[in-house]
């Protein structure tokens, strides 16, 4: 009698189950004379939803293994080619120099091809480095963040000879240490703020504003130049991307990309937003180090 009742009520359960997967969303009811159908019924449905979730979840977690092991082998891909780059041009274009400079006749166009080629060598070598960046180790250590901010201005009013507003927490406290490499960290933020000067004139407000938020130290560079053109903001930050209204101040379009790989590889962030003719604002956001 007892197996009997189990079975009644694994069919009964089977059968809404059934229902339930093929889109019966009307109330399941389960009619028996029998005791402790129902209440057997509502097992196997829990089984059931439980066994769901875990495929569901397995299934979620195997395409999210994929895209991470087809974007490493990407980057892996990427990283081959511009080393393949590198050396294939680097032969050619210095036999080019050479050229240029054995020869005995002095032209306008024989120094637009030497510096061309030196440009061209030097942002192939650019392009290799910073994919390297990508899996070198880097130096751990504590690094104030008012002291870098102090030290990016006064890089900045050397190079440009532009002042850069601060804006620091003092009170409660001042904004908290990161760890990193100071170097690569400096490097970040001053093509950050070395953007800000260029692409606006003397004129323009360019400032840095410090906040901690949820265990993250926060750096905002904001400027009131010319901003960037809305349908190329979600391109800037990728390897030689340059702003269509940007081709009258000389670079090489890795600045950002370089911003972008540095922060990464502290654990960070970066984000930018711009209304072209107003400005633009790059938030740089990096993990506090433990007090």
């Amino acid at each position: 009698m007892a197996l009997a009742l189990a079975g009644a009520a694994l069919m009964a359960g089977a059968a809404a189950v059934a229902g339930a997967l093929a889109g019966d969303r009307r109330s399941l009811v389960i009619e028996a004379a029998v005791p402790g159908i129902a209440a057997a019924a509502a097992v196997v449905l829990a089984v059931a939803a439980g066994m769901t979730l875990v495929v569901d979840r397995r299934r979620r977690r195997a395409e999210s293994e994929l895209r991470a092991e087809v974007s490493e082998e990407a980057a892996v891909e990427h990283r081959r080619f511009l080393a393949r780059l590198d050396h294939e041009l680097k032969n050619p274009v210095t036999a080019i120099r050479v050229a240029v400079a054995a020869s005995d006749v002095e032209s306008p166009q024989l120094a637009t091809i030497d510096a061309q080629t030196a440009r061209l060598s030097r942002l192939v070598g650019d392009l290799r480095k910073l994919s390297e960046l990508q899996t070198s180790e880097l130096e751990r250590s504590r690094v104030s963040v008012g002291a870098l901010v102090t030290d990016v201005v006064d890089a900045i009013r050397d190079a440009f000879g532009r002042d850069v507003s601060v804006t620091l927490p003092a009170a409660p406290w001042p904004l908290p240490d990161v760890t990193g490499d100071p170097d690569l960290l400096f490097v970040a933020l001053f093509n950050v703020v070395a953007n800000a000067a260029k692409y606006s004139e003397p004129g323009d407000v360019v400032e840095i504003r410090g906040d901690e938020q949820r265990g993250l130290v926060v750096l905002d560079v904001a400027d009131t130049g010319r901003g960037i053109p809305a349908d190329e903001v979600d391109t800037v930050f990728d390897e030689l991307a340059r702003g269509s209204n940007a081709r009258d101040r000389a670079g090489s379009g890795l600045g950002l990309a370089l911003v972008r790989t540095i922060v990464h590889r502290h654990g960070g962030d970066v984000a930018i937003t711009s209304r072209q003719g107003h400005g633009t604002r790059v938030r740089v956001e990096l993990p506090a180090a433990a007090v």
